[in-house]
């Protein structure tokens, strides 16, 4: 059941990195993707950190992209293709964005993963979101860049620091 989340990860990071897209080519493009990709799959593991969490989700659906294109000023104008919006998370962008442009922050968020049902008996690397090299910044520099997400990241940020708390104490980045 945990598959389920995929169609919610796949949105969500498409719709990040058409928000804020990359600049340099074909290559910097998938390089940005991958980066969109990792963190919102930490985000939606945190989100949804169960299978029954990510079965409802399925069931439920997670909300759409309609208040995340308002607050970017981005185009609504319907798509031919655009079913795939309906999948996006709110939460999930936001706290992506959020890991995205505060390392220290995503450090917390791939820790807090290790108790999880979703790294069971896996092997996940999300060195792109924690250790991006150099190629990786110029690909992401408007996904990774704070003033520019922060308009996505500050709708949820107090509800992933409190998520992040551990035993209690505030996460202070």
């Amino acid at each position: 059941m945990l598959a389920d989340l995929s169609p919610l990860i796949a949105a969500t990071a498409r719709w990040l990195s058409g928000a804020f897209p990359a600049h340099g080519g074909a290559f910097a493009a998938a390089r940005c993707e991958a980066q969109a990709r990792q963190a919102v799959t930490v985000a939606a593991w945190l989100r949804y950190p169960t299978a029954l969490d990510a079965g409802l989700v399925g069931v439920a659906g997670p909300g759409g992209s309609a208040r995340l294109d308002w607050v970017t000023g981005g185009d609504a104008a319907p798509e031919p293709d655009g079913a795939w919006r309906s999948w996006v998370d709110e939460v999930v962008a936001s706290w992506a964005a959020g890991l995205l442009c505060d390392p220290e922050l995503a450090r917390l968020a791939v820790g807090a993963l290790a108790d999880g049902e979703h790294l069971t008996g896996a092997s996940v690397d999300f060195r792109r979101l924690l250790l991006p090299d150099a190629d990786d910044r110029r690909a992401a520099s408007l996904l990774r860049h704070p003033d520019l997400v922060a308009p996505v990241a500050e709708l949820h940020r107090a509800q992933l620091r409190r998520r992040l708390e551990p035993d209690g104490r505030p996460v202070t980045t």
